[in-house]
């Protein structure tokens, strides 16, 4: 794939930044709730506060939408983020309240779309976990086993079966769930937003959160907020001040890629008529899915891990656009000749026990947290059920499967530097081995 002529972005590929960016906070105020961070998850806790009736502010350091909520792949999931595998070894027990928080985080966005007439090109056509070869095939197929005990609305078949890529073996796909563009998704949220009784301010960095005569200061460079309850939706941001917990999460970064425009009987011949986005069964994944633009968007593949705080605007190194392309061609031989016409990245955090967690400091200071790469469903959904909680003073059963009473937490080992380039190189190593078992058996047929 040709990628010398990308265009690379700081923000995201889907969508333009909004025109009319909301001005700082330039004075003291007063509110009953403040929400830091105006990615998904806090709007959805700000709006779901002010349709309470609560006195609300929230605060963003650039604009509302700008980081993950609008940078993802737009993949409406319905199962829990990270290796199911493994967190039924470890959480066995929990394992059906996240699968009915995973599916109900899904059903609430779509209600939000439908709720506030989003347009964002969504599309009810789940998504699959799909395998690369027959050793994926078999974790596939024991995933879905977990899924299903535990009352997950999953189907296996053949990539014939499901109507993805003739490339690829197999899979299964989610039923729940579906595809759209997370940037206008993310701008319909911010526009019922902004419609609402909140008080909303743009370009204003939170540079400290602390405790004073009973309730929580929140200082920017322009002016303070004191609240009676504070909500952190800072996600892969949260570890710059030092009211957050030690080792909460660790900061990664991804990138997504989108190519130029295919024409319509080169997608046609993909067999890939179910349009369900695609997730592969690598320890690091690769996401594919189809736009209404006749593009497809990928991402993932490989990770590079933040160190220091505050975490840096960036865009995509070529290498690792290079990278997703060598993927990409792999996956689909017959679009090896298409270029890549944009790629934009960003930060996602990822919690050392892989499940995401919320919880609260003190009396009057509330998070959540790394829904570990699905939180364009997750995230919206725990923040409007954080939102409850302060209103009613009672936890949602689905909050409190991701509750902690922890204010420390154990390192992510495997997410150091070298810990995530080994994780890449086992998966190359696997692709590389699994080719070669290809072409033998090809040989064999001839």
């Amino acid at each position: 794939m040709r990628t010398d002529r990308v265009e690379r972005s700081t923000f995201s590929g889907w969508v333009d930044p909004p025109a009319d960016i909301l001005p700082p906070l330039k004075e003291d105020l007063t509110c009953d709730v403040a929400v830091v961070g105006g990615g998904l998850g806090g709007m959805a806790t700000a709006l779901r506060l002010a349709e309470r009736g609560r006195d609300v502010v929230l605060l963003e350091a650039e604009f509302c939408g700008y980081g993950s909520s609008s940078r993802n792949a737009g993949q409406l999931a319905s199962a829990p983020g990270g290796d199911l595998q493994l967190l039924n070894l470890l959480y066995r027990g929990r394992m059906p309240g996240m699968v009915r928080l995973s599916e109900n985080a899904a059903r609430y966005v779509e209600d939000l779309i439908d709720t506030h007439d989003i347009d964002c090109d969504y599309e009810p056509v789940g998504n699959c976990f799909a395998a690369v070869s027959r050793g994926q095939m078999g974790r596939v197929r024991r995933v879905a086993k977990i899924l299903r005990r535990v009352g997950g609305h999953v189907e296996v078949g053949t990539s014939a079966e499901l109507g993805i890529p003739h490339g690829f073996v197999g899979g299964m796909r989610e039923v729940v769930g579906g595809m759209m563009n997370p940037g206008t998704f993310s701008r319909g949220v911010r526009t019922a937003l902004l419609a609402s009784s909140a008080r909303v301010f743009e370009r204003t960095k939170v540079t400290d959160v602390t405790r004073e005569d009973g309730r929580t200061v929140i200082s920017t460079p322009h002016g303070t907020v004191r609240a009676n309850k504070v909500v952190l939706a800072t996600n892969a941001f949260a570890g710059e001040w030092e009211i957050t917990p030690r080792n909460l999460s660790v900061p990664i970064w991804i990138i997504e890629a989108e190519t130029e425009p295919i024409d319509a009987e080169r997608l046609a011949a993909l067999g890939w008529s179910s349009r369900s986005g695609l997730v592969t069964q690598h320890n690091i994944m690769e996401n594919y899915r189809l736009t209404s633009r006749n593009t497809i968007v990928f991402g993932v593949r490989r990770l590079e891990r933040g160190t220091t705080f505050p975490l840096p605007a960036r865009e995509p190194d070529q290498s690792l656009v290079d990278e997703l392309a060598k993927g990409f061609a792999r996956r689909f031989p017959s679009l090896a000749d298409v270029s890549v016409e944009r790629a934009w990245g960003g930060w996602i955090a990822i919690t050392s026990t892989f499940l995401p967690l919320a919880g609260r400091l003190g009396d009057d200071t509330f998070y959540s947290i790394a829904c570990n790469g699905h939180g364009l469903a997750q995230a919206p959904y725990v923040g409007s059920l954080i939102a409850d909680l302060i209103v009613d003073g009672h936890r949602h059963e689905d909050l409190e499967h991701i509750w902690t009473r922890r204010s420390k937490f154990p390192r992510a080992m495997m997410l150091g530097r070298l810990g995530v380039r080994m994780i890449w190189a086992v998966d190359r190593w696997n692709d590389l081995v699994n080719g070669s078992r290809r072409n033998a058996r090809r040989a064999n047929t001839v």
